[in-house]
């Protein structure tokens, strides 16, 4: 009879003792070779520092997160989403250990669905946000010994699309046919968008004194939130806090925007001394959209049709960084390659450039002959 395993009637009960804890653990099985099995498996993720305690995983995964995301430092957005990812999973209510890579990917195809409380089926950039959020929940499992390996490991993801498929840049002429339609009061919103790169919370939290009209700069400070319909002004995304170096025709368009008289501090504050909300905005722009004859355009889609203009411009990668205030260059990189002329479009302008100061010499004309 095999060491740990002994017969109790018609079953077999395997069993060993933790090295470190001394409790012994056990495990009844209807056959002799499933039990020698389990326990080999038990004993050597001892020695592989791969053991979990059977009794831990018996805790949802829903309930797991909410007991361990209470301890964690995140911020009031970071909080919601990850709360927002954790409850959306078909698995919520389902033991720990007992949650199968299946159980993932079932989860991941009912996101690319529509279904009852939604009309269309998620993004992929979307779904991909909420599958690493919730894997993370499962790595913090791992690490506190409740299962010993995470399920999300090896779920495919539907593919993204490729960023310059996805990316919508506006044309010059659109951009000139929508500031032409702007309201007053909200054309210089649009320019800061269009002429600075600057996101919809960060030109929103913009103050007055954020614009140094003598250095030709604009100062991002701050972002706007809302979050459960309250108010939250906190420092930009990732932390980036910029100065930007406007040119003067966006300061002329901001110094009218000043002079139509401001009420607050706020730059873009209506009838309260509060930065404008996301919802106003949103209407706003829509209703200037309309008034210009154009469509399917977000207003995100401005700070693209600023980078493009830096890169055509000769900017290089750092300098287009520190503009859209990303924390790494990667970023700029990953989202605007595509923008940047390749090795290729080097050489071939650097020959026409060769060929255009030959034709243009006034010691000859170029012929055409064989070599």
């Amino acid at each position: 009879m095999a060491e740990g395993v002994t017969r109790r009637g018609d079953s077999w009960r395997a069993r060993y003792r933790h090295p470190g804890t001394g409790r012994q653990h056990q495990r009844t099985f209807d056959k002799q070779v499933d039990a020698v099995r389990w326990r080999r498996q038990q004993l050597d993720a001892l020695d592989r520092g791969r053991w979990v305690d059977p009794e831990a995983g018996k805790v949802s995964f829903l309930s797991y997160f909410e007991a361990w995301g209470r301890d964690q430092l995140w911020t009031d957005g970071t909080r919601k989403a990850m709360s927002l990812a954790a409850r959306s999973t078909t698995f919520a209510d389902v033991d720990l250990r007992l949650i199968r890579p299946s159980h993932v990917e079932t989860w991941v195809k009912s996101m690319t669905v529509a279904n009852a409380t939604r009309s269309r089926p998620l993004a992929p950039g979307t779904i991909k946000t909420r599958f690493v959020n919730v894997r993370s929940v499962f790595r913090a499992a791992v690490r506190d010994g409740m299962i010993a390996v995470d399920p999300t490991l090896q779920v495919r993801l539907p593919r993204l699309r490729r960023r310059e498929a996805a990316m919508t840049i506006p044309t010059p002429e659109v951009v000139r046919r929508v500031l032409e339609a702007s309201e007053p009061r909200f054309r210089a919103f649009v320019g800061l968008c269009a002429f600075a790169g600057l996101r919809l919370g960060e030109t929103a939290a913009l103050q007055v004194g954020d614009v140094d009209f003598l250095r030709r700069q604009v100062h991002v400070r701050r972002q706007v939130q809302r979050l459960d319909g309250a108010l939250e002004i906190r420092l930009p995304k990732y932390n980036s806090e910029r100065t930007v170096h406007v040119p003067d025709a966006l300061l002329q368009m901001l110094s009218e925007h000043v002079a139509l008289g401001l009420a607050y501090d706020w730059l873009f504050a209506e009838v309260e001394d509060l930065p404008p909300h996301q919802n106003t905005v949103g209407h706003r722009w829509r209703t200037t959209l309309r008034r210009a004859g154009v469509a399917d355009v977000r207003l995100h889609d401005l700070r693209h049709f600023y980078a493009s203009g830096l890169i055509a411009s000769g900017c290089d990668v750092v300098a287009v960084q520190r503009a859209l205030g990303h924390t790494k260059s990667t970023t700029t990189l990953t989202t605007y390659a595509h923008l940047w002329p390749t090795a290729e479009d080097r050489v071939r302008d650097a020959a026409a450039h060769l060929f255009a100061e030959v034709a243009g010499s006034a010691e000859g004309t170029v012929r055409a002959g064989r070599a």
